[in-house]
C-alpha cells in the first residue's frame, strides 16, 4: 500500500516530464503548437483512459493549475490596451457581436439536439469563451506582432470576461433551480464577479506601489509579480471568487499603473514554461473518452457554429475597423481556442458542488477538438497574416 501511495505521488511529475519530452520532439517534427501536444498527453494518461493520473478533482493540482493560468492571464491582461479599444470602438463591437451571436447560435443548436434550456444556456455561455491562455502562448511562441495579433488578443480578453459573466449568471440560476437557495445563487453570480474584479483592482494598485517603494529591482520585479499572482489566486479560491477574472483584472490594472515587466521574463521565465506544461496536461486529464464520444456530433456542430460566428463578426467589422477582409477572417480564426478557460470554469463549478461534466458531455468533445486544433488554427492565422516570426529551432 505504501508503494502504491508513492507511485501515485509520482504520477503528475511523470506525466509532465512525458508531455514536455513528447511536446519538444513532436513540435520539431510537425511544427504543431506544443500546448496542443500537452493536451493530448494529458488526455491519454488521464484516469479515464490509461489511468496513470488520478482524477484532477481528487488532487491538489487545481490550485497549481489556477496559478499557472493566473500567470498567463496576468501577462495577457498586461498586454491589453483599453485606450485602443476606446479609440477603435469597432474592435469592441466585433467582440460583442461575436459573443452574442455565438451564445444564441449555440443555444439554438442545443435545443435542436434536444437539450433542456438551462443546459443549453450553460453550453452557450462556455462556447462564448476564447481562452487567453492558448492565444497568448501561441503568440509568444510565434513571436507574433501585427493587426491580427493585437485584435486577437483584445477580442480574446473581451470574450473571456463576457463568458465568465454569463456563465456565472447561468450557474446562479442553476443553483437556485437545483438547491432552491437564493444565497447560493447570488454567491455564484454577480457577487463572484464583483469580488473577483475588486481583488484584481486592489492588487493592481497596491503591488505596483510596493514595487516602486522597493526601488529598482530589474528582473526580480517579475518574481514579485509572480508571488502576487500566487496570492491573488489563493485569495480568490478562499473567497469562492473567480481566479480567472481576478488575475486578468490584476494585469489590466497593473498595465495602466505603468509597471514595466522585464522583457527577458516573457511567460514568467522557466517557471511559467513549466507551469504551462502542467496546465495543459491538467486540461487534457479532465476529459474522458466516454464523454467525448457521447456528445461528439453536437461537439462537431458546436465547433463549426462557433467558428462561423467568430469569423462572421470579425469579418463584418473588418473594413470599418481599419483592416482588410482577409485579416478580418484570420482574426476570427485566431480566436478558436477555448479549452483551458472552459475546463477551469467547470472544475471550479464542481468545487462549489455543481458538477456539470455529465450534463455538458458535448463540451468534452469540443474541448478536446479545440484543445488540439485551436492553438493550431491560431498559429496558422498568424502565419497566413505574415505576423509570425518564430525563433529557429536549435
Amino acid at each position: 500500500m505504501d508503494w502504491l501511495t508513492r507511485a501515485a505521488d509520482l504520477a503528475w511529475p511523470m506525466a509532465i516530464a512525458a508531455a514536455w519530452v513528447l511536446g519538444e520532439l513532436a513540435s520539431r517534427a510537425t511544427r504543431l503548437p506544443r500546448i496542443s501536444l500537452y493536451v493530448l498527453v494529458g488526455f491519454l494518461l488521464s484516469h479515464a483512459q490509461v489511468g496513470l493520473l488520478p482524477r484532477p478533482s481528487e488532487s491538489a493540482m487545481l490550485f497549481v493549475a489556477d496559478v499557472a493560468l493566473g500567470l498567463i492571464l496576468f501577462e495577457f491582461g498586461y498586454r491589453i490596451n483599453l485606450q485602443w479599444l476606446r479609440v477603435n470602438q469597432w474592435v469592441g463591437a466585433s467582440g460583442l457581436l461575436a459573443s452574442v451571436t455565438t451564445f444564441f447560435a449555440v443555444l439554438w443548436l442545443a435545443a435542436a439536439f434536444g437539450l433542456d434550456p438551462l443546459t443549453g444556456a450553460l453550453l452557450a455561455a462556455l462556447a462564448m469563451a476564447t481562452s487567453p491562455a492558448e492565444v497568448l502562448r501561441v503568440v509568444n511562441e510565434q513571436r507574433g506582432s501585427g493587426q491580427v495579433t493585437e485584435r486577437a488578443l483584445h477580442l480574446a480578453a473581451l470574450n473571456c470576461v463576457l463568458a465568465v459573466f454569463v456563465f456565472n449568471v447561468v450557474i446562479g440560476l442553476w443553483s437556485f433551480q437545483t438547491f432552491g437557495s437564493v444565497s447560493q445563487a447570488v454567491s455564484s453570480s454577480l457577487l463572484v464577479l464583483a469580488v473577483s474584479t475588486a481583488l484584481g483592482v486592489v492588487f493592481g494598485f497596491s503591488v505596483p506601489a510596493l514595487l516602486r517603494r522597493l526601488g529598482p529591482l530589474g528582473p526580480r520585479a517579475t518574481i514579485g509579480l509572480a508571488i502576487a499572482v500566487l496570492l491573488i489566486v489563493a485569495l480568490a479560491q478562499a473567497l469562492q471568487a473567480s481566479p480567472v477574472l481576478a488575475a486578468l483584472t490584476f494585469g489590466l490594472t497593473a498595465r495602466h499603473r505603468r509597471v514595466a515587466l522585464d522583457p527577458a521574463q516573457r511567460n514568467f521565465g522557466a517557471l511559467g514554461d513549466l507551469l504551462t506544461v502542467l496546465l495543459f496536461v491538467f486540461v487534457g486529464a479532465t476529459l474522458a473518452w466516454s464523454r467525448v464520444a457521447q456528445g461528439l456530433w453536437l461537439a462537431l456542430a458546436l465547433v463549426g457554429v462557433r467558428l462561423l460566428t467568430q469569423v462572421g463578426a470579425t469579418l463584418l467589422f473588418a473594413r470599418v475597423g481599419g483592416i482588410s477582409w482577409r485579416k478580418g477572417v484570420l482574426t476570427g480564426v485566431a480566436l478558436s481556442p477555448m479549452s483551458a478557460l472552459v475546463i477551469v470554469l467547470l472544475v471550479h463549478a464542481r468545487s462549489r458542488g455543481i458538477d456539470l461534466m455529465d450534463q455538458l458531455a458535448p463540451l468534452a468533445g469540443a474541448t478536446l477538438i479545440l484543445g488540439v486544433a485551436g492553438p493550431l488554427l491560431t498559429q496558422l492565422a498568424l502565419r497566413w497574416a505574415r505576423e509570425a516570426h518564430p525563433s529557429p529551432e536549435p
